[in-house]
């Protein structure tokens, strides 16, 4: 497969990474199980008779450029497995994962290190932080690999120090930073590099809730104005549909269902997913422009923005329940509408996808 038909920054898709037809086994032999994977076996089947364990089946995904891509699931589904690939942590059983049209799989080692160095940044669920070094030094410390003097990288530190709120933190060790501190740390590290992918490895799990939805904002502040791609690992759902612009939901090492937040909520694939998101508030995730018509419909009144929650939109009927209200796409300039019958449709339980009938009738 060339880089251009897997989808490379150049391929017809444009993503900027490109998977394709993914596997992770486990084992001593896992070439010699591969062919039982591919005709369907399952996991705990393959544990079980031939001692191997499955690790991603079969994963296909494109990461758009500048896109934060939300990878969730349970503990043991494969989003953390799947993510060491992406730089070559581990290394697949087979497939291909092609990045600007450059198939990682290919690299010779100095060339996968010049990809680590320069192309792909990762940051740790733990912070890896290095505990005898500064904040200064271990936010430094890519530069230096890089190559850049200590000066270069001390001054360039210091600019992505301030920006992720830690100025006047710079001579502390990680021993005298809380948590959520480590993991400014961690990122100010990761962004200094000025890579063009960002990997995130459950970067805010081990924080408390609200240290972790602030890190949440300082992500989505810099990533408004850096437009990086990032791969996010999660297993919290109300995190990945407030940072994901699409996500893949994993089970068992496989793609269960991938979308948008308004795909993923109003539409899920089947019964797994719909459990998933059944608890939760829709009418606070979802977004405006996710039920609006791009009619206006002679409708007049009160501008709605795009990227108003639907729980912010329902304040604009209570006035007036039956009307409709023209919706203002900002980023476009464009007049839509939007009402409440559209509203309530979109907040009720979603519908469940054909697999979820099939596995109702087997129960």
């Amino acid at each position: 497969m060339s880089p251009a038909e897997a989808g490379g920054a150049n391929g017809a898709n444009g993503a900027k990474i490109a998977i394709r037809d993914l596997y992770k086994i486990f084992g001593r032999a896992p070439a010699s199980v591969l062919p039982l994977v591919r005709d369907g076996i399952g996991k705990t089947e393959l544990l079980e008779q031939h001692g191997h364990v499955l690790g991603l089946d079969a994963i296909t995904m494109n990461v758009r450029e500048g896109d934060v891509h939300v990878v969730m699931g349970l503990s043991g589904s494969g989003k953390s497995t799947l993510i060491r690939h992406l730089n070559r942590l581990i290394e697949p059983t087979a497939g291909s994962i092609v990045v600007d049209g450059d198939d990682v799989l290919a690299l010779a080692p100095p060339d996968l290190r010049a990809f680590r160095r320069h192309r792909a940044s990762m940051v740790f669920q733990r912070f890896a932080l290095h505990p005898h070094r500064t904040v200064l030094g271990n936010v430094g410390y890519g530069l230096r690999v890089q190559g850049l003097t200590r000066p270069q990288a001390e001054e360039r530190a210091r600019v992505w120090i301030d920006r992720v709120g830690l100025g006047g933190f710079e001579d502390r060790y990680p021993a005298a930073l809380s948590g959520g501190m480590q993991q400014r740390v961690g990122l100010a590290r990761a962004l200094a590099t000025d890579c063009d992918i960002l990997l995130m490895d459950e970067a805010f799990s081990a924080l408390d809730p609200l240290i972790r939805t602030d890190m949440q904002d300082v992500l989505l502040r810099i990533q408004g104005e850096l437009k990086k791609t990032i791969v996010f690992i999660t297993h919290d759902l109300d995190e990945a549909l407030r940072i994901g612009d699409r996500i893949a939901i994993l089970r068992d090492g496989a793609v269960i269902q991938e979308g948008t937040t308004p795909e993923i909520v109003m539409h899920p694939a089947d019964a797994y997913i719909a459990d998933f998101v059944k608890d939760i508030n829709r009418a606070r995730v979802l977004r405006v422009k996710a039920v609006m018509s791009a009619e206006t419909n002679g409708a007049c009144g009160p501008v709605v923005p795009a990227q108003a929650t639907l729980e912010e939109a329902l304040t604009f009927f209570h006035s007036d329940p039956s009307g409709r209200r023209p919706v203002h796409v900002e980023e476009r300039g464009v007049m839509g509408s939007v009402g409440l019958p559209e509203i309530l449709r979109a907040v009720e339980r979603p519908n469940v996808g054909p697999s979820d009938a099939r596995a109702s009738a087997m129960t």
